[in-house]
């Protein structure tokens, strides 16, 4: 059985927030597989160890660090420019820049509310309409966005979050229906609990303790979401278009009453 078709060698990723966490785990990945990745964050130092850490490695793929706030469209454009002076084009987006609080909806400022809508929902659009461009004119690439199941379901504590993420998902079926025709697939992955560092400093679950052999479990790993990251990157995905894979362990259920 071949498993070239899952390969993204050869290609150019662009990757926001990715400095730690998922977007940290998507980069390495793609980089591992031969990809040139570009990783971007709203700190040049955060994100600068990323970058570097790929270069210095036996990967396959280059790395380049940018500093962009992908609410800022300027930034988001000048990200675009450099991948392109860089690396010659843009094959791949994966849209994880995102941020959140906890709090009751009551309690969430007008500023609160913008700023995450801003970051998870506006800069999901500046990236994919200026990346987009530069893909459609190039015959096609794949877009990959990052919701959460906050986004599906609902979040309580997380209304704006979840408010974010759920236009995140429906964007991803709307547009992946209007680019189709340009060669470019729009695809999601939903995760539930991931063992991020942020997560971590939350709930004190470490990935270290994780077994990803273990079915019965409610968190998952970064490496798990690169897993179908790379995949939706891939020629292996090219019949998948408009989806949102839900990634989020053993699925909450009603529990049948004993008769």
């Amino acid at each position: 059985m071949t498993t070239e078709q899952f390969g993204v060698a050869d290609r150019t990723a662009i990757v926001t927030g990715a400095s730690s966490g998922i977007g940290r785990t998507i980069a390495e990945r793609f980089a591992d597989d031969g990809a040139d990745v570009v990783v971007c964050s709203r700190e040049q130092g955060n994100v600068d160890p990323v970058a570097e850490a790929i270069e210095e490695s036996d990967r396959d793929g280059s790395a380049l660090a940018v500093e962009c706030d992908v609410t800022d469209r300027d930034a988001v454009e000048a990200l675009v420019d450099a991948t392109v002076e860089e690396f010659g084009g843009v094959d791949v987006l994966v849209n994880n820049a995102g941020a959140s609080f906890m709090a009751q909806f009551e309690d969430i400022s007008e500023n609160g509310w913008e700023t995450i809508v801003d970051i998870n929902l506006h800069g999901t659009f500046h990236c994919t309409q200026v990346a987009g461009e530069r893909m459609r004119e190039d015959g096609g690439g794949a877009v990959i966005n990052l919701a959460s199941v906050a986004g599906q379901q609902g979040a309580p504590l997380m209304s704006h979050y979840g408010a974010a993420k759920a236009g995140v998902v429906n964007l991803t079926t709307t547009l992946a229906y209007e680019w189709a025709g340009d060669g470019v697939r729009v695809n999601c992955i939903s995760p539930g609990f991931v063992a991020t560092p942020g997560v971590e400093s939350q709930m004190g679950v470490s990935a270290e303790n994780i077994d990803r052999e273990e079915v019965q479990r409610r968190i998952g790993t970064t490496e798990e979401i690169a897993d179908i990251a790379q995949f939706l990157a891939s020629p292996a995905a090219s019949y998948v278009v408009g989806e949102t894979i839900t990634a989020q362990g053993v699925p909450d259920v009603m529990e049948t009453p004993d008769v």
